[in-house]
C-alpha cells in the first residue's frame, strides 16, 4: 500500500532560482513515505537525467501525460539566462526565452529527450498548461523577444508505444492572451483560469472557464468575481491553486510603514455554485521583509526528508483525531513573551533580525539565576 500511495502522491519539482540568484536545472521527485500520528513525512529525491537534459529555467511548465499504461513528464517553455559566453558585467542577469523545444522525461529511468515541433516557433514563458491523459494544452504566455502575450492555444499529444514516443502539436483557435495566470480544477472536465496579466502593468481581471467534452476544448468568460477595492487597485498580484476550485491570492498592502511591507491574502472560490460569493479574507496581513537571497538553501545531498501537518492534506481514517492538548504550548517555549525589560519583540510586528531567523526570533539561554531564555536581538550582541 505504501508503494501505491507514494506513486499516487508524487510531486515533481524542477527549475527555479537558487538563493544565489542562479537558476537550477535539478529535478526532484517528492513522495509521501509515511503517515502516522498526525504527521505526513515526505521524501524528496534528486533525479539524475541523461540525454537531452532541459537547461536551467523558470517560468516554464512541467506536466505528466499517460498513454498505453505508461507515464512521461513533459517540460515546455520557460526563461533562462543568456549563454555564459555572452554574459558580461552589464548583462549578467539578462534572460531570454528558452527554445520552444518539448522535453519528454522518463522519471523511472531518468531519460530525457527533446522534440522540435514546427508549430512551436517562438519561446514562451509564464503560460498555462492543462494535462489530460495523453494530451497537454498550452494557453497564453509571454514572448520576451517580441514582448507580446499572444492568444496561443496549442494541443500537444504524446503517444507512448513500445518503441520511440511520438509527439505532435496542433494549433487550435479560441486562445486567450494572458500570462502568469493561476489554474484551478472545479470538476473532471472543467478548469478555471484566474488572475495573470494582459499587459505588463495591467492585471487581467476576467476569469475564464475551460471545459472539455469529447476531446474538444472550449474557453469562455465566466461572471467576473466581486473583486475587493484592494485587489482592483493593486498593480500586482500573485497566488496559487489550493485545489477543489479554490485559488489563493496575495497582493502587497499600502507600504506606508517604514518597518516592513505588508501583504494581504484572499481565497477565491471558483466552483460554479460559489461564483457569486465574495472573496473571503484569508488573513488580515502577513509581513515579510526577508530577502530571498538570505534564505538558507538545502544542503547538497541526494535526499532530504521533512514533515508536514497532516491536516494540510485530505485526511484518511488512519489519521488520529486532532487533540488540541497535543499542540506545543508556545507560552512555555518563550518565543512570544517579554524576555527582558527592554524587549520590544511583538508577534504582530516582528521582523527577522538575522538571516537564519525564519519563523521565530532566535533565542539564547541565560544561565543567570534560575536560567531563562532571552531573544538574541534583545541582548545587544556584536
Amino acid at each position: 500500500k505504501g508503494g501505491l500511495e507514494s506513486e499516487r502522491q508524487q510531486y515533481i519539482i524542477h527549475g527555479g532560482k537558487t538563493p544565489n540568484n542562479e537558476l537550477s536545472d535539478k529535478m526532484y521527485v517528492m513522495s509521501v513515505v509515511c503517515k502516522n500520528n498526525k504527521k505526513v513525512t515526505f521524501r524528496c529525491t534528486e533525479k539524475d537525467l541523461v540525454g537531452d537534459v532541459p537547461e536551467a529555467r523558470y517560468g516554464h511548465s512541467i506536466d505528466v501525460v499517460y498513454s498505453r499504461g505508461k507515464s512521461m513528464g513533459v517540460v515546455f517553455g520557460g526563461r533562462s539566462y543568456i549563454p555564459s559566453a555572452q554574459r558580461t558585467t552589464e548583462k549578467w542577469n539578462t534572460v531570454a526565452d528558452c527554445l520552444p523545444h518539448v522535453f519528454l522525461v522518463d522519471f523511472e529511468f531518468g531519460c530525457s529527450t527533446s522534440y522540435i515541433l514546427p508549430e512551436l516557433q517562438d519561446g514562451l514563458s509564464f503560460h498555462v498548461s492543462i494535462a489530460r491523459n495523453d494530451t497537454i494544452y498550452i494557453l497564453g504566455g509571454h514572448s520576451l523577444a517580441n514582448n507580446i502575450r499572444p492568444a496561443n492555444l496549442y494541443r500537444i499529444r504524446v503517444d507512448l508505444p513500445l518503441g520511440s514516443p511520438a509527439v505532435n502539436c496542433t494549433v487550435l483557435p479560441g486562445g486567450i492572451s494572458v500570462s502568469s495566470a493561476i489554474l484551478t480544477q472545479t470538476n473532471n472536465d472543467e478548469f478555471v483560469i484566474v488572475g495573470g496579466y494582459q499587459l505588463e502593468n495591467q492585471k487581467r481581471m476576467v476569469c475564464n472557464i475551460v471545459s472539455f467534452e469529447d476531446n474538444k476544448i472550449e474557453i469562455r468568460e465566466m461572471e467576473t468575481p466581486d473583486w475587493t477595492p484592494d485587489i482592483k487597485h493593486s498593480k500586482i498580484w500573485f497566488g496559487s491553486n489550493m485545489g477543489n476550485g479554490t485559488v489563493f491570492l496575495g497582493i502587497p498592502g499600502d507600504n506606508k510603514q517604514a518597518v516592513s511591507e505588508t501583504y494581504y491574502f484572499y481565497m477565491l472560490k471558483c466552483a460554479e455554485d460559489d461564483v457569486n460569493e465574495d472573496q473571503k479574507t484569508f488573513t488580515n496581513s502577513q509581513t515579510s521583509t526577508e530577502d530571498p537571497g538570505d534564505s538558507t538553501p538545502f544542503e547538497d545531498s541526494e535526499e532530504f526528508c521533512f514533515s508536514a501537518e497532516a491536516n494540510s492534506f485530505n485526511g484518511d481514517d488512519e489519521f488520529d483525531t486532532y487533540n488540541e492538548d497535543d499542540e506545543e504550548d508556545e507560552s512555555v517555549t518563550g518565543y512570544w513573551i517579554t524576555c527582558c525589560s527592554t524587549c520590544d519583540v511583538d508577534i504582530n510586528t516582528w521582523v527577522p533580525f538575522y538571516s537564519t531567523e525564519l519563523n521565530k526570533p532566535a533565542m539564547i539561554y541565560c544561565s543567570h539565576g534560575d536560567g531563562h531564555w532571552v531573544h538574541a536581538q534583545c541582548m545587544d550582541l556584536a
